[in-house]
C-alpha cells in the first residue's frame, strides 16, 4: 500500500510556490485539473449511452461554459487509456493537456479522442497530478476526479490525497462517482468531497455544482455565543486557516450589522477550516465545513466580561501595568494598563499588579457582560537621600516576621523617589567601602497612602 511516509519525499520539492496564498494583494488564480477515468469499465452503459461518452460530452459542455472566466486555467489528465486490460498497467496515467491560458479548445479536442482500455489507478494518478500544477503563488489548485471504480492497483488514494493537501499542493479534491454503490462511496470519503452520478442528469448536476464550488465563495456567519447561547459577542478578529496545510486564508473583524445580527462573510467552500477567534484567551474551532451555495452558520462559545485594576484617589503611578494569566498558569495572557478595561473569556484568572511591592490576586472571576474591578489603595512615596559615597541598599517588605525583598536601590544615584503601596518596610544597607559585615545598617519606615516618607542613609 502506498502510505504517506512513502509520499512525502516526492512532495518536498513541490511545496515551494504553493505557500503564499493567504489574502494576497494579487487576484487568486484557480487551476482545475480534470482527472478522467478511462479504464475499461467506462464502456458500461448509463441509460442510453456509455459512461465514457456521457462523461466526455458533459465535460465538453462544462468547458464551453468556462471559457472567458477570469483567472482560470484548466488541464486534462487521463488514466487507464493507453494499455489493454490484460497488461494491468498501474502506471498508465498521462497529462494530456497541461495548464496554460486559453487551452479550452485543445482540451475539448483531446477529450473527444479518449477511448477506455485498462485498469483503475487512482492513487498513482493523484500523486502524478502534483507535478501538473505550476509552482506559483496566489493559486487555488483543484482536482476534479471522474471515476466509475475504486483503486485496483494496491495504491492508497486516501494517503496520497492527505499528503497533497497537507503540503499545500492541492485543495481537497472533488470526486464524481459514476454508477458507484454506497460501499464504493465510503471508500472515497477520505479522498475528497464525493458526489453521486447514477444518471446523465445526475452527472450534469454534480459537475455544475462542483465547478461552481471550485470557482465561487459562499456566505457564512459566525455566532459568538454568550453564556446564554445568544450571539451577542462581537468586535473581535477571526482568522480562518486551511485545516490541512495550516495556511492563513482570511481575517474578518466580527461585526453586528444594522439588524442586530452577526454580519455575513464570504468563505471558499473548497477548504475545511480551523478558525481562531482572537479573544483573551483565543477560542479555536476546527474542522469547519461550509456548505456550498448555502448560508452556513458557525457557532462558537465566546462569553466575555471585562477586567480592570483601579487605584483609589490621586496617584503618582506612571503607566502602572498588570499581568493577567489563566488560573493556575504561568503563561502571560495579557499585560494591561491600570485604569483601562479589557474583555476576557468568562472564567477564573490570576492577576499580578506591577506596583511596588508587586501584588498578586488569585482566582479573580470574570463574569458575563460585567466589569470585575480590582481596587488598589492609593500609593505613597518614599524619598531616600544617601550621604554615602558608594553603597549597597535593598528595600524589604515586612510581612509578619519575614522580610520579603522588593527593590534594590541603584548605586549610581544619591537620591530616590519611589512610589510604593502602603505598608511596613525596612531598608538594609552598607557602605561599599566597609570591610566588615557588622557595618550593615537598617532603617524601618512606613508608607501611608497619599503621604511621603523621608529617609537619609548615612
Amino acid at each position: 500500500m502506498l502510505r504517506i511516509k512513502h509520499i512525502v519525499f516526492f512532495l518536498l520539492l513541490l511545496t515551494a510556490g504553493f505557500l503564499a496564498k493567504a489574502q494576497s494583494p494579487k487576484p487568486i488564480k484557480t487551476r482545475i485539473l480534470f482527472l478522467l477515468d478511462a479504464s475499461g469499465s467506462m464502456y458500461a452503459r448509463m441509460e442510453n449511452d456509455s459512461r465514457i461518452n456521457i462523461a466526455k460530452r458533459l465535460l465538453i459542455k462544462s468547458i464551453d461554459s468556462l471559457q472567458g472566466t477570469k483567472n482560470l486555467e484548466i488541464a486534462l489528465r487521463v488514466y487507464g487509456h493507453t494499455s489493454p486490460p490484460n497488461q494491468r498497467n498501474c502506471r498508465d496515467t498521462r497529462l494530456e493537456v497541461p495548464f496554460r491560458e486559453n487551452n479550452f479548445e485543445e482540451v475539448k479536442k483531446r477529450l473527444a479522442t479518449i477511448n477506455p482500455k485498462g485498469t483503475t489507478l487512482i492513487a498513482h494518478s493523484l500523486l502524478q497530478s502534483a507535478y501538473d500544477f505550476p509552482k506559483e503563488p496566489y493559486t487555488r489548485n483543484v482536482i476534479i476526479l471522474i471515476t466509475d471504480g475504486i483503486e485496483e492497483c494496491q495504491g492508497d488514494p486516501c494517503a496520497v490525497s492527505e499528503a497533497l493537501q497537507s503540503q499545500g499542493i492541492i485543495l481537497k479534491p472533488f470526486i464524481i462517482g459514476i454508477g458507484l454503490t454506497e460501499d464504493f462511496r465510503k471508500a472515497f470519503d477520505c479522498v475528497g468531497r464525493y458526489y453521486d452520478a447514477n444518471t446523465e442528469k445526475g452527472f450534469d448536476d454534480a459537475l455544475k455544482l462542483v465547478i461552481s464550488q471550485a470557482l465561487n465563495n459562499t456566505t457564512a456567519q459566525v455566532n459568538l455565543l454568550d453564556v446564554y447561547s445568544k450571539a451577542t459577542e462581537s468586535n473581535v478578529n477571526m482568522s480562518f486557516y486551511d485545516m490541512n496545510s495550516g495556511l492563513l486564508l482570511y481575517n474578518y473583524m466580527h461585526t453586528i450589522n444594522e439588524r442586530g445580527n452577526p454580519d455575513t462573510i464570504n468563505l471558499d467552500p473548497v477548504y475545511r477550516y480551523r478558525m481562531v477567534v482572537h479573544t483573551l484567551p483565543p477560542v479555536v474551532k476546527e474542522n469547519i465545513d461550509v456548505t456550498p451555495g448555502k448560508h452556513t452558520i458557525i457557532g462558537v462559545d465566546a462569553p466575555q466580561g471585562q477586567l480592570m485594576v483601579k487605584v483609589e484617589g490621586l496617584t503618582n503611578y506612571n503607566n502602572l501595568q498588570f499581568i493577567v494569566r489563566k488560573q493556575g498558569s504561568n503563561q502571560t495572557l495579557h499585560v494591561q494598563e491600570a485604569g483601562t478595561k479589557e474583555k476576557f473569556i468568562v472564567g477564573k484568572y490570576d492577576v499580578e499588579v506591577l506596583c511596588l511591592p508587586r501584588m498578586v490576586f488569585r482566582d479573580v472571576s470574570v463574569d458575563q457582560s460585567t466589569t470585575t474591578t480590582i481596587q488598589l489603595p492609593q500609593p505613597g512615596k518614599l524619598i531616600v537621600n544617601c550621604q554615602l559615597q558608594d553603597y549597597y541598599a535593598d528595600i524589604y517588605q515586612m510581612v509578619r516576621n519575614e522580610l520579603v525583598w522588593i527593590y534594590k536601590l541603584p548605586i549610581e544615584k544619591r537620591s530616590h523617589q519611589i512610589v510604593m503601596q502602603p505598608g511596613d518596610y525596612k531598608i538594609v544597607y552598607r557602605s561599599k567601602g566597609a570591610s566588615r559585615s557588622s557595618h550593615t545598617f537598617e532603617r524601618i519606615f512606613k508608607i501611608t497612602s497619599g503621604m511621603a516618607s523621608n529617609i537619609t542613609l548615612n
